[in-house]
């Protein structure tokens, strides 16, 4: 009879924990179906598209890899590596000039600098677009302010170049880099720079072999994000490089609004794919590293 008891005791028990359990999964329902619609639907589309040809005289429809390969020749490669180049170099500058000034700000003890490093740089990592080219374009282009005061023109300087971009993505990646390392280096324990200064580690060496082998991961997490942005960013370099720089989104643009050969309409999305796998690329680097230093920050 007891055994009776206990099993009737436990169904309940077992019923209730279900019943408990069902709200928490059908909270997360909606978000789901978003993400599918949102994020899905494109993907596939962009997926199928970058596989279809079209032909020009009869409008039939067929797969092939064609528009993969026009996507790595010619304009549409040098467009596609002139991004990773640009990402590239513009990410490192951004963390290592990022880096210490995140540093300079976890280190500080006056909290309203730091309140007010990390408020200022949650604005100006979102402030980006045409209003950042025109703000450059009015202080360091050909007719700016700086520009003319300094006399950069003779100096050989050019807003509307490689390096001129660089600079611009600057003006929004050390802030992004600063919001993301900043919680990494408040993880690292006070203990940790006490142990090594016990045993006569100098600073330098303190970061060499403890600090920096644990923001490993971290730090390529942000260079990860750095990247990201530089690679996706559009409308700032449109405004105010034009095509005087080759980019894969100022490529992807073009093909979009037609400006390509007949039967080549969907090399837009094919270029859209590369991008994705590029990003792929890069994140299959990070997220192994990433499980690595989460036991150490944690």
């Amino acid at each position: 009879m007891t055994t009776a008891l206990t099993r009737a005791d436990v169904a309940p028990a077992a019923s209730v924990k279900r019943r408990r359990r069902a709200p928490g999964w059908l909270a997360v329902v909606p978000l789901l179906a978003f993400t599918a619609l949102a994020f899905g639907l494109p993907a596939l589309a962009m997926l199928n598209g970058a596989f279809t040809v079209q032909d020009p005289a009869t409008g039939a429809e067929s797969h092939t890899t064609d528009n993969l390969t026009t996507s790595l020749h010619g304009a549409y490669l040098t467009a596609l590596l002139g991004s990773v180049k640009l990402s590239v170099v513009a990410a490192g500058l951004a963390a290592l000039l990022g880096l210490p000034l995140a540093q300079a700000v976890v280190t500080s003890r006056s909290r309203v600098l730091r309140e007010a490093v990390l408020t200022a740089s949650g604005v100006l990592a979102n402030f980006g677009g045409v209003p950042l080219a025109f703000a450059f374009v009015a202080t360091l282009g050909n007719a700016g302010v700086l520009t003319r005061h300094l006399g950069l023109t003779e100096k050989g300087w050019d807003l509307y170049s490689f390096w001129g971009l660089v600079i611009v993505y600057l003006y929004f990646l050390i802030p992004l880099m600063v919001l993301t390392i900043t919680p990494a280096l408040d993880g690292l324990r006070s203990q940790w720079r006490e142990a090594a200064r016990n045993n006569g580690a100098t600073a330098v060496q303190y970061w060499r072999h403890v600090a920096l082998p644990v923001l490993a991961p971290s730090l390529l997490g942000g260079l990860v994000l750095l990247f990201g942005s530089a690679f996706a960013a559009y409308a700032t370099a449109a405004a105010m490089v034009g095509s005087s720089v080759p980019l894969v989104t100022l490529q992807i643009a073009d093909a979009l609004s037609g400006n390509v050969l007949v039967g080549q309409e969907h090399v837009a999305l094919a270029l859209s794919l590369d991008m994705v796998l590029v990003a792929g690329l890069v994140m299959a680097v990070y997220l192994p590293l990433q499980r690595r230093s989460a036991r150490w920050l944690a």
